[in-house]
């Protein structure tokens, strides 16, 4: 470490305050707030028995936080949703041991954002940089195979570039508001065909005296929660078996980043059915996770993205990022947007063969992406 920088690690968030950590944020983004990544320690949903041991990024100068980076050493790949398994299979089949590894990201949460904090100063660039080759010598340290940076926003591939790591790319779904008053608006910007499924799905949706409640901060009470978890446990174990989540993690974020939470509660006959969760900031919409004890029609579409567009357009906010995955949104007015992590291997040889399959991955990425964007429901312009 350089002039009078310097690293230390936090094997809890909570070894550092609230004050100092979320001092180092350029924004309001939720999911790299103290209080988002101390309520997954916090409710025993990212911990070491849960394969996320924290290993937090703390940079100082002169005794002053200045730094961090949210960082975990991970004995799996669960919960990460970049996917490295066929790496990890190879590096073993050829006699090299892939776990444990590092892994900057926020649990849980394929959502884009800086994983190295540092606000705004003239020596922000060298900051993260600092940040990202301490990983590297964690990762030497502690003899593990690996540092992987997930869900970077693409200003910060060039630091990563400089010190080494190799860049993959992948794909999501986002709604962008432009500038729309109504949902009307958005709808008149889609071809005739797109638009009428639209109407029809949300037509359907609604019939059966479904009622939509949207709730935000206070509003959400224990009892909530409860009949969310509910719907969380019941996707989750069909999904990926074994949800990743606690029941106190839902009670922290709401007793401590309440006015981020915006949950949206389907009612039919007075019984609540199903729900969606979703974090905001103030220029995006983060839908997180749905759940429902019932099928219903178009119900998901409804709840997850219409309604989310629906409370983007009255809020003016910039657009929806409707999670991971799902080139079925693209027809909803989601269009592909690529998304981007960085890897670094210690071994040379396992780096450069990544690398060299990185190359083939992107090509055809860039293909699918390019085929995606022929698809979008929005008219042509002439």
């Amino acid at each position: 470490m350089s002039d009078s920088y310097s690293i230390r690690l936090l094997k809890n968030i909570s070894d550092v305050s609230a004050e100092s950590w979320n001092a180092c944020l350029e924004d309001d983004h939720p999911f790299v707030r103290y209080e988002f990544l101390n309520a997954l320690e916090q409710s025993g949903s990212a911990t070491a028995e849960a394969g996320w041991q924290p290993q937090h990024l703390i940079l100082e100068e002169d005794s002053k936080i200045v730094g961090a980076a949210p960082m975990y050493l991970k004995g799996h790949s669960q919960g990460e949703y970049v996917f490295d398994h066929s790496w990890a299979h190879a590096y073993e089949q050829a006699g090299g041991r892939y776990y444990p590894k590092l892994q900057l990201s926020v649990p849980f949460s394929p959502v884009t954002g800086t994983r190295f904090l540092s606000p705004p100063h003239e020596d922000q660039r060298k900051r993260k940089m600092l940040l990202a080759k301490a990983a590297q010598e964690v990762a030497v340290k502690y003899g593990v195979s690996s540092a992987h940076i997930t869900f970077l926003p693409e200003a910060d591939l060039p630091v990563l570039e400089e010190c080494g790591y190799l860049i993959r790319t992948g794909e999501q779904f986002h709604w962008v508001n432009n500038n729309y008053d109504t949902f009307d608006d958005f709808l008149d910007q889609l071809s005739s065909r797109k638009r009428k499924a639209i109407k029809k799905e949300r037509r359907v949706a609604n019939a059966e005296d479904i009622q939509i409640e949207i709730l935000k901060g206070s509003e959400i009470k224990a009892e909530h929660w409860d009949i969310f978890f509910e719907f969380y446990l019941d996707t989750g174990s069909r999904k990926w078996g074994t949800p990743y989540l606690t029941r106190a993690f839902f009670t922290l974020i709401s007793e401590t980043m309440a006015e981020s939470v915006l949950l949206f509660m389907v009612k039919q006959e007075g019984r609540y059915i199903a729900g969606a969760l979703n974090l905001v900031s103030d220029e995006c919409l983060y839908g997180r996770y749905w759940g429902c004890l019932e099928d219903h029609r178009f119900l998901h579409f409804e709840t997850c993205y219409y309604r989310a567009i629906d409370y983007a357009i009255e809020h003016g906010i910039d657009r929806v990022e409707a999670g991971a995955q799902g080139p079925h949104k693209l027809a909803r007015g989601y269009l592909p947007t690529k998304t981007y992590s960085a890897h670094w291997m210690q071994d040379p040889g396992f780096h450069k063969a990544v690398g060299d399959f990185l190359v083939a991955e992107t090509k055809e990425m860039d293909a699918e992406l390019s085929y995606l964007e022929g698809l979008s429901p929005f008219k042509r312009s002439e």
